[in-house]
């Protein structure tokens, strides 16, 4: 049960990460060059000084680990606690049976400093430069405006392609910050989502086990003709429960789970929905607009 816990947390945390560098194949496409430095770097750094240095240590637990090393520091240390303790017990040192490695206390210190520094960076910064470059903007368009006579209001209000576009300063705050939001708490809950992975397998075993146990087991242990034919009864049965519960039900379940997983948790890292409606085929369109 350990090891399948620390694999669902590995491959959702892999699969976040792979998220968010998604993101920025959609910013270098869309040339929003400003998203680069003001939400993927941040969310990387955020992401990866948390739950990546946590799948880190989850791999280093596993190969630095051993019956030496449990003998001399008295056990294996939690890794649920050492997570706790990076922000509870920040800057302090770390004792010998909660130590994983020489100067452990001052690398997690820095990768909180560095999480910390992360969420208003994420916050502040594309609003305020966004907010600088439209004050530069109104102010070049107003030059012009009174050169040629024009309203400085009016000419304020176009951008450098000559099309209307209202700044409101206070929409795009807020939105940065329901995006900080959202993606620093998102990655705690997605995070502890990913834990149904653990949780199918633990209902899949125990499932199987209660399956045989209540069944198979019985029969087999029965002797003579007639524990022959109530094995072969009791074998019906038990092919039939495994193959509506194990097979098919666990097997919509997991199927279920899977698609919420890549829906919610890994599709929110990248996924505006700001690309083009979906037109589903129709011949009537095809005839109305060749007829066009």
């Amino acid at each position: 049960n350990s090891y399948k816990m620390k694999m669902s947390i590995t491959m959702g945390v892999s699969q976040m990460m792979f998220g968010v560098v998604l993101s920025l194949f959609n910013h270098i496409y869309f040339k929003r060059h400003i998203n680069i430095w003001a939400s993927f770097i941040p969310e990387v750094l955020f992401l990866g000084c948390i739950f990546g240095y946590l799948v880190f240590m989850i791999f280093f637990k596993w190969l630095a680990v051993d019956s030496s090393f449990r003998a001399a520091t008295g056990g294996a240390p939690s890794l649920l606690i050492m997570l706790i303790n990076m922000f509870l017990a920040f800057g302090k040192d770390i004792e010998e049976p909660m130590r994983f490695y020489n100067g452990q206390g001052i690398v997690q210190s820095a990768l909180v400093v560095i999480a910390v520094i992360a969420v208003p960076w994420m916050l502040f910064t594309k609003p305020l430069v966004l907010y600088l470059r439209n004050k530069k903007r109104r102010k070049y368009y107003g030059q012009i405006g009174s050169v040629n006579g024009d309203d400085d209001d009016q000419s304020a209000d176009h951008t450098e392609g000559g099309e209307s576009e209202a700044f409101n300063m206070g929409d795009i705050f807020v939105h940065q910050a329901i995006h900080t939001i959202e993606f620093c708490l998102g990655c705690i809950s997605n995070t502890a989502s990913y834990l149904r992975l653990w949780a199918l397998s633990l209902a899949h075993a125990e499932l199987s086990e209660v399956m045989w146990n209540m069944g198979m087991r019985i029969a087999m242990k029965q002797a003579g003709g007639t524990g022959s034919v109530l094995l072969f009864a009791i074998f019906a049965v038990w092919a039939a429960e495994t193959i509506c519960i194990l097979l098919i039900m666990e097997g919509l379940s997991a199927f279920l789970h899977a698609l919420r997983l890549h829906w919610v948790e890994f599709n929110n890292k990248f996924y505006a929905g700001e690309g083009y409606t979906f037109q589903p085929f129709s011949f009537t369109t095809i005839l109305s607009d060749s007829a066009e």
